[in-house]
Parts: structure tokens; C-alpha cells; sequence
């Protein structure tokens, strides 16, 4: 079930549960992961928006590299930024689309468990009723 710290996440690769901090309101956005020399394996930041919106990233301040899995308001995976460069300022879109959260998690760690496009979230955060995964299911 659903934790307000953890995020799961399922596809045909198989299933993962990561601890996260949430990031939901502007200050706690603009913030992130900067600053931090270390990041426990399995765990991450999910920035959640009010509406689904255009989202783009950047890596300012932040140094280690991350992965970005850039999430519809159903909670599927539609991008990922893989090992995105420390310190590096150019914008990591994901795409023109509505997209509703972001997941940070260590980079790499998105191709070591075989997570991609398609790949479901679920978190009571993200909106229930349309949630591809909700938080009631098993």
C-alpha cells in the first residue's frame, strides 16, 4: 500500500520501492537535490505539481549525477533523463506533453533495474482517480 515517503514502482521488468522526500510546493522545488554529496542507493525526491504542466529541470548546485523520470498525472513514466551531469545547467525537458511529477533517483540506477517509458508510479500524492496504479491496489 501507499506511504507518504515511499514511491513503488512496477513494469514488465518487475517491481521497486524507493524512500523519497517530497517536493511540493515552489521553495521545496527550487531547492531539490542541491547540495548533496550522497544519495542512499535506493532512494530520491519526487517533485509533484498542482497541474499537469510542460516540466523542465535543470542541474544547478546538484552534485551527484540523477535520473529523471518525468511522470503523466496517471503516474506512468513518459521520459527519462539518464545520468544527468552534475552542475550542468541545461534544461532536461520531458517534451511538450502534461506531465504532472518528477522522480529523482541515483543516475544509472533507472537502467539497473530496467525501468523506462511505460513504467507505473503510484503515491498518495498523485491524483487517485486517474491513477494508473492506484494506492489501493496490491
Amino acid at each position: 500500500m501507499c506511504a507518504a515517503d515511499k514511491v513503488d514502482l512496477r513494469g514488465d521488468w518487475g517491481k521497486a520501492r524507493f524512500t523519497v522526500e517530497i517536493a511540493d510546493d515552489p521553495a521545496e522545488r527550487a531547492e531539490g537535490l542541491m547540495f548533496r554529496e550522497s544519495m542512499p542507493q535506493l532512494a530520491g525526491m519526487l517533485f509533484v505539481y498542482e497541474r499537469p504542466q510542460p516540466l523542465a529541470f535543470w542541474m544547478r548546485n546538484t552534485l551527484i549525477s540523477l535520473d529523471l523520470l518525468f511522470l503523466d498525472e496517471t503516474g506512468t513514466i513518459v521520459t527519462i533523463h539518464e545520468n544527468a551531469v552534475p552542475l550542468d545547467e541545461t534544461p532536461l525537458s520531458g517534451g511538450n506533453r502534461p506531465l504532472l511529477a518528477v522522480l529523482e533517483i541515483n543516475g544509472g540506477m533507472a537502467r539497473k533495474l530496467g525501468i523506462g517509458p511505460g513504467t507505473q508510479l503510484r503515491h498518495p500524492q498523485l491524483p487517485q482517480g486517474v491513477a494508473a496504479w492506484s494506492c489501493d491496489e496490491k
